[in-house]
């Protein structure tokens, strides 16, 4: 199965942005960071979730990210999928928390299930393609609607951009640098929205 081993969020101030997503996630050497400061404006067309056990894990990590310096997009909240919300970090990315459960059975672990890359993309079924001919192997797609890959450490989707921005709570306009890179051993390029990858180890 490919692996997507990390992804790298390109900041302004990295020491500044390392203690952030340690003191507000705690997820180790699954997000790294370095210095960027190619110009970003508006939405970025990404989204990081977080899929955790409960929905007292959601305010727990809604908590310390807010106490850190994130702003809330949408408040945590139920629906009929389940408890969750999203915030903004202060270095600009968009972090998605999320559990399927609508009530608690017990305190809070802060375990996070699943960390999911959430691209918003022009043309899903063509980055579908893009992306399955590079050796990503598709589990689920629904058309031109959402698209799921199987890939270990960190799980990848893709939406549309204006749906992504959408479920985040923004504007889907935007322009610049993603201020993102992937870290996968499907190698290295730049996928037709502009995303990139850079290659490990497998």
């Amino acid at each position: 199965m490919t692996s997507i081993d990390h992804v790298i969020l390109e900041v302004t101030d990295p020491a500044a942005a390392d203690s952030f997503y340690t003191a507000a996630f705690g997820l180790g050497e699954r997000i790294r960071v370095r210095a960027g400061d190619e110009p970003s404006a508006g939405f970025r067309g990404y989204a990081i979730s977080l899929v955790v056990p409960q929905p007292c894990d959601v305010d727990s990590f809604f908590g310390t990210a807010l106490a850190a310096g994130a702003t809330t997009l949408k408040a945590a909240s139920k629906s009929f999928w389940g408890y969750g919300g999203t915030l903004q970090d202060p270095f600009g990315t968009i972090w998605k928390l999320a559990s399927a459960e609508k009530k608690n059975s017990g305190p809070a672990t802060r375990q996070v299930n699943d960390v999911v890359l959430l691209l918003g993309v022009d043309n899903v079924k063509a980055t579908r393609q893009f992306y399955a001919d590079r050796g990503l192997p598709v589990a689920k797609s629904f058309g031109s609607k959402y698209v799921e890959f199987g890939t270990s450490t960190i799980k990848m989707a893709l939406y549309s951009r204006k749906f992504a921005a959408k479920d985040s709570g923004v504007s889907p306009e935007g322009s610049g640098s993603h201020r993102i890179a992937v870290g996968s051993d499907a190698g290295g390029f730049v996928d037709l929205d502009g995303f990139r990858w850079e290659a490990v180890s497998a």
